[in-house]
């Protein structure tokens, strides 16, 4: 599986934003893709994350602000992570990722143990 990113740049305070993570490959393996963030000087941390069965996650510092939502296209194999009122904290360096499942056999075996795909980081710079 491989993941690439667009969609960072420059935003204004109350702006938005929308990332795009387009994976490729073998897609039929992925259980769950999300987007992580590392701002300078701090820890990457989980901004949301989509399961192959639609369920979302978001990181608990993001849980209960509502101007940030991830959604899929599954036909497109892309996952989209839709910021609003975007505050100068959310500057970062975003990434996706997807936990692919084990195949074998072309089948997803689930008690077999998945792997983490990276894609390339976006920067997102948001000014006040």
């Amino acid at each position: 599986v491989q993941l690439q990113a667009s969609g960072g740049g420059l935003a204004q305070a109350g702006g938005s934003l929308r990332l795009s993570c387009s994976a490729s490959g073998s897609v039929f393996s992925i259980k769950a893709m999300g987007w992580y963030r590392q701002a300078p000087g701090k820890q990457r941390e989980l901004v949301a994350e989509i399961t192959s069965t639609g369920y979302t996650n978001y990181g608990a510092s993001l849980k209960g602000r509502f101007t940030i939502s991830i959604s899929r296209d599954v036909e497109r194999n892309t996952v989209y992570l839709q910021m609003n009122s975007l505050k100068p904290e959310d500057t970062a360096v975003y990434v996706c990722n997807a936990d692919v499942g084990t195949v074998v056999a072309g089948k997803v075996i689930g008690e077999l143990p998945s792997t983490v795909t990276w894609g390339q980081g976006t920067q997102v710079t948001v000014s006040s």
